[in-house]
C-alpha cells in the first residue's frame, strides 16, 4: 500500500520543483475520479477531507475507501490530509482513521469561527505538531486568516470560515512572523493568506495584485526557501464550467477564481501543496445538470455519476499536468510512518530544511 506522508511527498516536489494539488473529497465517486487522473499521468496523490466531509461520509467509511483506493492502484504514493483541523481531537481522530497529514488551523478559534491571536496559534499548532510526529505523521500550519482583500470578510465552507470584518494585516501573512511560526510550531507545510478564500465566489473581477497578493507568497519563500507554502482557496471556477451549469438550469452569478497561471507562478516560488475543491464540484455538477436536463425520463444514478466521474477526472488530469506533478509518482519510494517518526525523533527533519526526499 503506497501511503505517503504530506513531509516526503512536498520534499520530493521541491526537489523537482512541482507542486501537488490537494483535492476535498466527500464520496467514492470522486475518489475514483482523482485516482483513475493520477493513474493516467502518473501523479502522486493528496486526498483530503475537511471536518464536514468526515462527518457526511462517516471517518470509517472514508477509511475503508482510502485503503481500498491504495489496493486499486498500488503504485500511486496517496497521501490521505485532515483538512482544516480545529483542535487537537480532530487531528489525533484523523490519525487514528489513518490519514497520514494533519491541517491544525490554529488562525481561527476551536469554533473554526472567530480569528484566533498569534500566540494562541502558535501554541495549539506547536502541540499537534509534537504529536504528529512522534508517529510520523505531518502537520501543516495556517499562518494569517484565509479571506477576500476585496470584502475583507471570510467565506465559510462546511462549517469553517472566519466571521466578521477582517484587517488588511489578517487577511495577509507577514514574512517576519511566518519565519517566527515557522521555527517554534516546527510544522512540515506553512498554509499562507494572501487574498484566496473558500468557494466559488472568490473575486468579481480577475484578480489581479490589488486582491491577489502573489508578492506575498515571493517574500516568505525568500526568507524560508526550504519551507513547504500552502495555497488555499485555489480553485480556478473555470468559466466554462460556470457556463455549463448555467446552460443546464444554475444560476451562478459570474466569479471568478485563482488563474491557473497564477498558481505555476506560486509554485516557482515554494509552493508546493495547493487545495481545490470548488472546481470538482463544478465538474461534477455540471454533468449532473447536463444529463437531467438532457435525459428527464432517466433515474438510474449510474447514468449521472459516471459522467461527472469523467468530468472531475479530466479537470483532475489537467492540474496534474499544470503542477507539473505529472510522471512523479514512480520516482518516490514511499518511507513509512515510522521510519519519517524516528527521523522526527532523531531531529532529521527540520521544519525549514527539506531532508525526507526519496528519488
Amino acid at each position: 500500500m503506497a501511503r505517503i506522508t504530506l513531509r516526503q511527498l512536498l520534499d520530493h516536489a521541491a526537489e523537482r520543483s512541482y507542486g501537488v494539488p490537494a483535492f476535498n473529497i466527500n464520496n467514492m465517486e470522486q475518489g475514483l475520479a482523482i485516482m483513475q487522473a493520477a493513474k493516467a499521468c502518473d501523479a502522486p496523490v493528496i486526498i483530503q477531507a475537511s471536518r464536514g466531509a468526515r462527518s457526511y461520509a462517516n471517518d470509517i467509511m472514508l477509511a475503508k475507501m482510502m485503503e481500498a483506493l491504495t489496493e486499486i492502484y498500488p503504485d500511486i504514493p496517496l497521501c490521505v490530509h485532515q483538512d482544516h483541523g480545529n483542535s487537537e481531537a480532530t487531528c489525533l481522530s484523523a490519525i487514528r482513521h489513518g490519514f497520514t497529514s494533519v491541517m491544525m488551523d490554529g488562525s481561527l478559534e476551536s469554533d473554526a469561527k472567530t480569528a484566533a491571536s498569534y500566540d494562541y496559534n502558535v501554541s495549539i499548532t506547536e502541540r499537534v505538531t509534537r504529536m504528529a510526529h512522534a508517529v510520523g505523521a505531518s502537520v501543516e500550519g495556517e499562518l494569517g486568516v484565509l479571506g477576500s482583500l476585496e470584502s475583507g470578510h471570510g467565506e465559510a465552507e462546511d462549517g469553517h470560515g472566519a466571521e466578521g470584518a477582517l484587517s488588511h494585516d489578517q487577511l495577509l501573512t507577514d514574512p517576519e512572523q511566518a519565519v517566527d511560526f515557522a521555527g517554534r510550531t516546527k510544522v512540515d507545510a506553512l498554509a499562507i493568506a494572501m487574498g484566496t478564500s473558500h468557494g466559488a465566489y472568490k473575486f468579481s473581477r480577475k484578480p489581479d495584485g490589488d486582491i491577489l497578493a502573489m508578492h506575498v507568497i515571493e517574500a516568505i519563500h525568500q526568507k524560508l526557501p526550504n519551507t513547504h507554502l500552502v495555497m488555499h482557496g485555489s480553485s480556478s471556477v473555470p468559466q466554462k464550467l460556470q457556463d455549463v451549469i448555467n446552460r443546464f438550469g444554475g444560476e451562478m452569478p459570474q466569479t471568478f477564481g485563482v488563474p491557473v497561471e497564477e498558481i505555476e507562478r506560486g509554485i516557482r516560488h515554494g509552493v508546493r501543496k495547493i487545495n481545490i475543491d470548488t472546481d470538482c464540484r463544478m465538474a461534477m455538477t455540471g454533468q449532473l445538470r447536463k444529463i437531467a436536463s438532457e435525459n428527464p425520463s432517466e433515474f438510474d444514478p449510474r447514468k449521472f455519476l459516471k459522467p461527472a466521474m469523467d468530468a472531475m477526472r479530466d479537470l483532475c488530469l489537467d492540474r496534474f499536468e499544470r503542477f507539473g506533478t505529472a510522471g512523479n509518482a514512480s520516482r518516490i519510494k514511499v518511507l513509512p510512518m515510522d521510519e519519517m517518526a524516528r527521523r522526527y525523533a532523531a531531529g532529521e527533519l527540520d521544519p525549514r530544511i527539506a531532508t525526507a526526499r526519496a528519488a
